[in-house]
């Protein structure tokens, strides 16, 4: 079975590590764990790795809006979605006791979904870390057992470290949508059939109503819109521009007069890419 190189933000054991595996799965998969998101995005446009899987959104704190604008800057093709279910773990190393946790290390963003487990345990200090895996490296790299992790169960096995706490997060509604990205749509990639969503962005005119003319594009041909995301249009200070998610394929005669009928009322328009939605 041929070798898939992959790159994600993160250490091992990180929630996206765990994405590849679903997007990618029944491949045997090379991990290319990197330090910033850019530095995945630079990777795969050089060429070093054939796949990127990057989050995009979560149930909780919303978008990951550098990687929306990194999708503009880089434009790469989205060939798939998946979402994961995001359960926070306190993982220690192998000899540590829970009741001699004084501090508790992990992303921010994890951090601040697990306040209600911060709150009923107050003696355990939360400090920011880099990464969900990487916080589970460093307390295994390191000699002091009163230190903690809060990451993946996965992260757990793959350093063997021990969980301490399981699920510790404050809502168990927690997903996050990771996008499977490459640099071109690889020839031999299956092309998607049954149900379909289309990612695509673009530039309103500058003119009153702008906005609610293109949105009647879709409207008026019952075209479901499963997001809407507006970010600054960079050296047009407070002009937007839109990134779109809509339940359809291009290649559909509805989706298409709608595109078309889009791209007449509108400065810039791109298909970033078709594929099925994430279950």
């Amino acid at each position: 079975m041929t070798r898939i190189e992959v790159a994600f933000q993160g250490a091992r054991g990180a929630f996206s590590e765990q994405a590849c595996r679903q997007l990618l799965a029944g491949h045997e998969l090379d991990f290319h764990p990197l330090g910033r998101f850019v530095d995945v995005y630079e990777e795969l446009l050089a060429g070093k790795v054939g796949y990127a899987v990057i989050p995009f959104e979560n149930t909780l704190h919303g978008s990951v809006h550098e990687n929306y604008d990194y999708l503009l800057q880089y434009k790469p093709a989205i060939l798939a979605e998946t979402r994961v279910r995001i359960v926070h773990n306190l993982i220690g190393k192998p000899e540590a006791r829970f009741s001699e946790i004084e501090r508790a290390i992990s992303h921010p963003v994890a951090l601040s979904q697990c306040m209600e487990f911060f709150r009923k345990n107050p003696r355990i200090r939360a400090e920011s870390h880099y990464d969900t895996g990487g916080s589970v490296k460093t307390v295994m790299e390191g000699a002091d057992e009163t230190t903690a992790a809060i990451a993946s169960a996965h992260a757990a096995k793959y350093y063997g470290a021990k969980i301490l706490r399981k699920s510790i997060e404050d809502d168990r509604e927690n997903y996050t949508r990771f996008f499977l990205l490459s640099r071109e749509t690889p020839p031999d990639w299956p092309r998607p059939t049954g149900k379909l969503k289309t990612s695509l962005v673009f530039v309103t005119k500058n003119v009153s109503g702008a906005l609610f003319r293109c949105m009647s594009a879709f409207a008026l041909r019952d075209i479901n819109l499963t997001k809407i995301e507006s970010r600054p249009l960079k050296g047009r200070p407070f002009e937007y521009l839109f990134y779109v998610d809509i339940l359809g394929s291009p290649d559909e005669e509805n989706c298409s007069n709608a595109l078309r009928h889009l791209g007449e009322m509108t400065e810039m328009l791109a298909v970033l890419g078709c594929y099925p939605p994430a279950e």
